[in-house]
Formats: C-alpha cells, sequence, structure tokens
C-alpha cells in the first residue's frame, strides 16, 4: 500500500487569492434589500401577535394570560428597536458614503 503525503493530497486553486470566498448575497441566495424585507415583515408579524394577545387578554380570554402577552409585546418592542437600529445604521453609511470625497 502506498502512502500519501497529506500535504501533497490537498491542492487549492491558486488563480485568485479569493478563489474560495464567496460573498453574502452569493452564500445565502439573498441580497441585504431582501433580507431587510423579511426582517421587517417578521418584526410586523411579531406586532400584529403582540396585538391580538393583548386584545384577547383585554377580552378574558381563558386561554392566554397576562405573562404570555406581556412577554410577546416585549419581544415585539426590542424587534422593532433592533430593526430602528438597523436603518439608523444603514442611513449613516449612506450619509458617510454620500459625503466621500471624490
Amino acid at each position: 500500500m502506498a502512502s500519501m503525503d497529506p500535504i501533497k493530497a490537498i491542492r487549492f486553486d491558486t488563480t485568485s487569492p479569493l478563489s474560495g470566498a464567496k460573498s453574502v448575497s452569493q452564500a445565502s441566495g439573498t441580497g441585504f434589500a431582501e433580507a431587510f424585507g423579511q426582517a421587517l415583515e417578521k418584526v410586523s408579524a411579531t406586532q400584529a401577535d403582540a396585538a391580538d394577545l393583548a386584545k384577547k387578554v383585554q377580552l378574558d380570554d381563558p386561554n392566554v394570560s397576562l405573562e404570555e402577552s406581556v412577554l410577546a409585546m416585549n419581544k415585539a418592542q426590542v424587534s422593532f428597536q433592533a430593526l430602528v437600529q438597523v436603518r439608523n445604521r444603514m442611513v449613516q453609511a449612506y450619509h458617510d458614503i454620500f459625503n466621500m470625497p471624490v
């Protein structure tokens, strides 16, 4: 049985220094705008669910507890705040790029 040197067995494509690297959009198949849109939809759905649970608590629905409603409202608030922070960072990056000297 012939022994093979493990280092010689590994071959790399050296035509490009970043040949093995993929961009985020290539790896996931989605761009930033699409990912941000999906996040916006999820936040909206979370807020709608929290509002629905709050309404059920107000109507004394025995299947929904006050704790569950408060937890859903807090999750919706945190997710909205995170989305606002991402938007603020995007706006700041846009302004930074826009104000760069040419």
